[in-house]
């Protein structure tokens, strides 16, 4: 009796074990259930670049080659869209991650390259540094007090070099009071006064039109041999360069010679070119190349006229009828610009040029070729005081890129810099 319940209590306690053993089980979680660990913070949008527009994509972005001996790379699924601009992609947690996109700043112009543009506009300048410039630095070195002789022999170096003789005396008139106010003191402070009335003088309130007219027009005059083509074909690539589709009209048609020229400026630079039969009408030329760009979408006509002598009055009426079949051509408003080309070389006598193609056009700005070659570049001076016209551009030797857009810090800083020894020695 006595062992029959000790099996039986023994039977129950082994049950009651197995059964709190599986209940245990049961409640503990999966073994393939393992915590997931905890997510990386999202990393600063400076650490992912983006590549510029238009540039191939990063070797980062891009599959890494197969290795030899190596498992082959799983492809990672592409996204469903790319990012949009300002917005940084988390490698990591595969999320975008809004970041603020600084602007990009504008280049900015070294002092090495503006010093190395300044070195070469001086050695453009040098035939007329080393004449009117280098003279000028002579009567200051040999003297020891600024007087009224001093200015006197001023006046005579400034009217040889074709300055003129109403803009020597506006000059004089000033240096005179400044001298009676007691600031010229010294040859450095007469350099400063000369170059104070020099940028007065071709400071003019005229900005270079926007050419945002489509088709706009340039009409270019000036006479034979004044570098008028070349000067067309040097303007027609540096508007190329700033992504203007341009087009060229030879209305010099009395000159077999002139649209030969032109068409060869056309084919280096890539302009088409409108032409007429020999003796065709001028006007014509030029009403069928503003109409052809009005066409085919082009941004920017240029266009040649005659270059004969200015003496001429035939010429002069002749350019007088070209300017109103422009404005008629592009709709009733007037070329955007008229420039007139000048040789320096020539001296006071583009002055007169000036006053003869006045009173036929509208000039609104002035290109100064051959400054490179001649000691009268002081003219500069005379054609803007006299005619109060802008200078637009200077030609400073044969090359496309030197035709320099004007600018008058930068010429009256070349122009009027004290010369050193050894060119006073020359």
């Amino acid at each position: 009796m006595n062992t029959t319940l000790i099996v039986v209590v023994a039977v129950v306690a082994i049950g009651l074990f197995l059964l709190v053993s599986r209940r245990g089980k049961a409640e503990l979680p999966p073994e393939a259930e393992t915590p997931e660990p905890a997510r990386p913070k999202p990393k600063p949008a400076a650490a992912l670049p983006q590549p510029a527009q238009g540039a191939p994509a990063s070797a980062a972005a891009q599959p890494a080659a197969a290795v030899p001996g190596s498992p082959e790379p799983q492809s990672t699924p592409a996204r469903e869209s790319a990012p949009e601009a300002g917005v940084a992609v988390d490698e990591d947690l595969d999320v975008a991650v809004e970041v603020e996109t600084p602007a990009a700043a504008a280049p900015e112009t070294s002092e090495a390259d503006r010093k190395k543009d300044l070195a070469r506009l001086r050695k453009g300048l040098a035939s007329t540094r080393g004449g009117f410039i280098s003279r000028l630095a002579k009567l200051f070195g040999s003297r020891e007090e600024i007087d009224t002789d001093l200015l006197e022999e001023i006046e005579a170096v400034l009217i040889t070099a074709d300055i003129g003789v109403k803009t020597t005396d506006r000059i004089l008139e000033k240096l005179k009071a400044t001298m009676e106010a007691g600031e010229l003191k010294d040859a450095d402070a007469v350099w400063a006064a000369l170059r104070a009335q020099a940028k007065d003088i071709l400071s003019t309130d005229a900005p270079a039109p926007a050419l945002d007219h489509r088709p706009s027009l340039i009409l270019v005059a000036g006479v034979n041999g004044v570098g008028k083509t070349t000067t067309i074909g040097k303007l027609a690539s540096r508007y190329e360069a700033q992504g203007k589709r341009v087009l060229l009209a030879a209305a010099d048609t009395y000159r077999a010679a002139a649209v030969l020229q032109l068409e060869v400026w056309g084919d280096r630079v890539g302009c088409p070119v409108v032409k007429g039969n020999d003796g065709a009408d001028p006007g014509s030329v030029i009403f069928d190349a503003v109409k052809r760009a009005e066409a085919e979408g082009f941004d920017l006509v240029i266009a040649d006229t005659a270059g004969r002598l200015h003496t001429k009055a035939p010429l002069m009426d002749e350019l007088k009828k070209v300017e109103r079949t422009v404005t008629k051509a592009l709709g009733g408003r007037p070329a955007d610009e008229i420039l007139l080309v000048l040789d320096s070389t020539t001296g006071q006598n583009a002055v007169q040029q000036m006053h003869m193609f006045r009173e036929a056009l509208a000039i609104s700005g002035v290109v100064l070729t051959k400054l490179d070659g001649t000691a009268k570049g002081g003219v500069v001076l005379g054609i803007v005081d006299e005619h109060k016209l802008p200078i637009r551009f200077i030609g400073l030797g044969e090359r496309v890129e030197d035709l320099r857009e004007f600018d008058v810090d930068s010429f009256v800083e070349a122009l009027f810099e004290k010369p050193d020894g050894e060119t006073l020695a020359a």
